[in-house]
């Protein structure tokens, strides 16, 4: 029997897959949770910046909100909003977005802004786009760490608050997007990555213990599956530790 839950082993993934960053425009819950990790873990050279101009934060313990004062007090610098996006994110000087979402479609594209709830019935509102479309279009690239359910990963979204690729190969290029936007989707059962043909997302990686048949199962539309799915290594006891020392704190 294991010894982790399945939010840890997302949130252990999603924080390896910032090995190469150097800079990373984190958004809050799952997203910072990864990207803290990794700054404790395999990145510690990893530049943290939050919408609300910390640049360089290095939090003691999960922010509750970009507006935490946590960020600021151990930022390396706090800069105006206007100066966060005009000149480092819509110029492209940051390397990696880090978002969540509560819809992402076969194209990875985001809706964090409403869900139909049915007939008769008003939208659903979520907490809306942020700077989430900026950060999808702009960054060099972006990671999107959601849980994996088909209530998640749906056919159509209710509503595009964020471009990942359009409806396809080549879309983002058309729009005049900045950035490759996203390369990988990293869940509770596996990781996903756009197809280099077709832009649609594929499963690459499972988590230990997870089947294929799951996945699929919790996905929306008909997942397509890479020739050779891969198995993600487990969390080791330092990931762990730093893991839950960050929650704890």
């Amino acid at each position: 029997m294991s010894d982790w839950t399945s939010d840890e082993l997302m949130t252990v993934n999603a924080a390896r897959a910032l090995a190469g960053a150097r800079s990373c425009f984190v958004g809050i819950g799952l997203p910072s949770a990864a990207a803290n990790l990794a700054r404790r873990t395999i990145r510690p050279d990893l530049v943290l910046i939050y919408e609300s101009g910390a640049v360089g934060a290095k939090p003691a313990r999960l922010p509750l909100s970009i507006g935490d004062g946590e960020l600021a007090d151990t930022a390396d610098a706090v800069v105006s909003v206007p100066e966060m996006f005009n000149y480092w994110l819509q110029a492209g000087r940051i390397d990696v977005g880090f978002l969540g979402a509560a819809q992402v479609d076969r194209f990875a594209n985001i809706n964090t802004t409403l869900v139909d709830r049915g007939q008769d019935r008003p939208p659903g509102r979520l907490p809306g786009a942020g700077g989430a479309p900026e950060i999808a279009a702009n960054c060099g690239e972006v990671l999107i760490v959601l849980r994996h359910s088909t209530r998640n990963f749906v056919d159509r979204l209710d509503f595009v608050t964020s471009v990942g690729h359009g409806a396809g190969r080549g879309d983002r290029e058309r729009l005049g997007l900045r950035g490759r936007g996203p390369v990988a989707v990293i869940t509770d059962l596996g990781v996903m990555r756009p197809d280099p043909l077709t832009a649609e997302l594929v499963l690459t990686d499972l988590h230990p213990g997870v089947t294929i048949d799951q996945v699929r199962a919790a996905t929306g539309w008909p997942l397509k599956t890479a020739g050779d799915v891969a198995v993600t290594a487990p969390p080791t006891d330092a990931e762990l530790a730093a893991l839950r020392t960050l929650k704890a704190a």
